[in-house]
């Protein structure tokens, strides 16, 4: 027993020894410095190399120097030029660029940006190698670099990345499509693409492009500004916004702008309705359409009220009596407002005559009234709606007027499906038709309930009347509390053609519904109930989140931070918030408590602190009234900020506004083209925004 633990002891030491030797040799391997040797002369005492990363970095006034380059720093830009033999280098501290002109100009990316360490430039080995066209060797067993000019090396790339559908010097005049590929089997966690254009004197410039399709084809529409030599880059990016790879290539931007007309060919004959829109080969803020009728030389401009969408189509209806020859044509302008002319386009309008009816849908239920219209192309004398009797094919003429429309309330005679139509007489004598549709009746009598709506919250005195499907006799109107089921009679017996006045008092705060309850030969007929609520107290006001000077500067942070983290214009962020919010000067409070929202967008529903509550529009029985709604409630304006962009990116309904939103202009319309603004003028306000803040450089990247 005594043996063996003798033997266990002595194997631990040995093992102890092993360990502590293997650790001391690889200690001292790894504590050696590593030595910079430039031909053959040892240089290691003015700065030593270092390794970050795995990446051996060297200090580059150093070794240029030593092998007789002249190195030139730029403490205002950042920048070192290094110069040899006709031969110029240009880097910039933070940026993957590199500059560098032998015979010709090239740029290309490093996979570290050089640095700063200790007032001396750093930067990867394989960067000098390619920047001053040398050999440069690393000797592992002696930790030395040895940087050799006697032998020539060409550049090496970086990265396997290469631009497919552009070559380097090529001259960029119109629209572009920009495409890549790639041999490196390490991006397999490559999920985003982003194209660049750089200024070669800032090394700074603009998303022009972005996608998760890495290899996928772009389209790319300069701007008129971007004039002459630029820097295209394509770099690809990690699901954390971390660069992996990429490519640059050096073109030259000679945009002639140039606008063609689409949706109408030279000669053609439109019978339909027509679908204007552009083709522009530059960023347009906004478009008009001038539609000339040669026959008689009127022409309608459209856009010159409400700007047109340059990315968008507008459809043109034209009336039978706008038959005729004409020249089309449309004008695209830039951000300056200057104006581009596209051709003249000449085609036949040849409409034929249409008609039909409009103000129901085929199978509805009409239990309120209806406006019927004769929608038509052509100028008519007599117009008639008529209903038939879907079983006996018994037609009855429910008006017959010029033309215009007629409101019908079915009475309670009528019931069960029967067809709608209309038949009108044009200004030649001829009657045309339309396709009838299919309603159903309920045969029953009805009152409607007006000047007042669901959920409605009253405050002052409102007008209330009735309307019906038969002559009532007189009418009450009356308050059911929803919580006890009482019932406050407002006024009764009353005339059904008189309005009635209501004005709440103290005793009816609270919850109630209200209904009117009619008689007819001594029968009563009742509307349904409509929930309202009485508030006779302190309603509070929107409120400003912080002073008005001082906004603009805490919407531009938020949107630069936003900017990096989901790639949406932060110009655009930032117009957008100034517009919702008037300078951050109104802001969602709970009606009743005041609690703030902090909710810059206006987006309802519950946030993290719940919600708020506030006024909103509703429409019922065709009247616009106030009601309560519930906008999301948040801690602080950043949540609000973060929210909205989830919103927008989340929602399928944004997915062309995702496409876009790197550029500011085309990203505005395709809010505006995706329903988000009902106004008309929502991009056109925006881009005002924009221009007039300079909010633009907000958008600057770097690579």
């Amino acid at each position: 027993m005594k043996k063996r633990k003798f033997h266990g002891k002595l194997f631990f030491l040995m093992v102890i020894t092993l360990i502590f030797f293997q650790w001391f040799n690889l200690h001292a391997i790894a504590a050696k410095p590593i030595r910079l040797v430039v031909d053959g002369k040892d240089i290691t005492s003015l700065a030593n190399p270092i390794i970050e990363n795995g990446r051996t970095l060297v200090p580059i006034r150093f070794v240029a120097e030593e092998l007789g380059a002249e190195v030139n720093w730029n403490d205002k830009d950042k920048k070192v030029t290094i110069e040899k033999d006709n031969q110029i280098i240009g880097l910039k501290i933070g940026s993957r660029l590199v500059f560098n002109q032998r015979e010709t100009k090239t740029y290309y990316l490093s996979d570290i940006t050089p640095k700063i360490i200790d007032g001396r430039t750093f930067v990867p080995l394989r960067l000098v190698s390619n920047a001053l066209g040398i050999e440069i060797e690393w000797d592992e067993e002696n930790r030395m670099i040895n940087a050799d000019s006697s032998k020539n090396s060409n550049i090496e790339p970086f990265f396997s990345v290469e631009f497919t559908t552009l070559n380097s010097g090529q001259v960029v005049d119109g629209k572009t499509n920009l495409q890549i590929e790639f041999s490196d089997e390490n991006l397999t966690n490559a999920k985003e693409i982003k194209y660049l254009l750089l200024d070669p004197e800032t090394a700074e410039g603009f998303v022009i492009a972005r996608g998760k399709d890495i290899t996928g084809k772009y389209t790319w529409i300069a701007n008129l500004q971007d004039k002459g030599e630029k820097v295209l880059v394509a770099g690809i990016y990690d699901n954390k916004g971390q660069f992996l790879a990429g490519d640059a290539i050096s073109i030259y931007l000679d945009v002639e702008p140039k606008v063609s007309l689409t949706g109408v060919t030279e000669g053609e004959v439109l019978s339909d309705t027509i679908s204007l829109g552009a083709d522009i080969n530059f960023t347009a803020t906004n478009v008009k359409y001038e539609i000339t009728n040669l026959d008689n030389n009127e022409t309608k401009i459209i856009g010159e009220d409400i700007p047109q969408d340059p990315y968008g189509e507008y459809r043109w209806d034209p009336q039978l009596k706008e038959n005729g020859n004409y020249s089309f044509k449309v004008i695209a302008y830039d951000s300056n407002n200057r104006s581009y002319e596209s051709q003249k386009v000449l085609a036949k309008v040849e409409v034929k005559p249409k008609l039909a009816l409009s103000g129901i849908v085929e199978g509805q239920i009409i239990n309120k009234p209806v406006n019927l219209l004769a929608s038509r192309n052509f100028d008519v004398t007599e117009t008639q709606y008529i209903m038939r009797d879907t079983s006996t094919g018994k037609e009855e003429i429910l008006a017959k007027i010029p033309y215009g429309g007629y409101r019908w309330f079915p009475g309670p005679e009528l019931s069960g499906e029967i067809e709608l139509f209309t038949r009108v007489k044009d200004i030649k004598g001829v009657y045309h038709e339309s396709e009838a549709k299919k309603v159903d009746l309920p045969g029953e009598p009805i009152v409607l309930l007006e000047g007042v709506g669901p959920n409605q919250v009253l405050k002052d005195s409102i007008k209330i009347k009735t309307e019906s499907n038969v002559t009532l006799d007189s009418v009450s109107y009356v308050l059911i509390n929803q919580e006890t089921g009482k019932q406050k009679i407002i006024d009764s017996d009353v005339d059904p053609l008189i309005g009635q006045e209501y004005a709440p008092t103290k005793e009816d705060v609270g919850y109630w519904n209200i209904k009117a309850i009619g008689k007819v030969n001594g029968k009563q007929v009742s509307s349904e109930e409509i929930p309202i609520r009485v508030y006779l107290g302190e309603t509070y006001k929107s409120l400003p989140i912080i002073e008005k000077d001082k906004f603009l500067n805490l919407a531009s942070e938020l949107a630069k931070d936003s900017w990096d983290r989901t790639g949406m214009s932060a110009a655009l962020q930032t117009a957008q918030s100034i517009l919702e919010t008037g300078w951050g000067q109104s802001v969602p409070v709970d009606k009743y408590s005041g609690k703030l929202s902090y909710n810059l967008f206006g987006i309802k529903g519950k946030g993290p602190q719940g919600s708020v509550t506030y006024n909103t529009w509703e429409v019922y029985n065709g009247q616009t009234y106030h009601v309560d709604a519930e906008f999301r409630a948040y801690n602080n304006v950043e949540e609000s900020w973060a929210d909205h962009k989830d919103f927008l990116l989340n929602s399928t309904r944004y997915e062309p506004f995702k496409e876009v939103m790197h550029n500011s202009t085309q990203g505005a319309w395709a809010l505006k083209r995706t329903g988000y603004a009902t106004d008309p003028e929502y991009a056109i306000k925006l881009m005002k925004i924009i221009k007039q803040y300079e909010l633009e450089k907000l958008d600057k990247v770097s690579i």
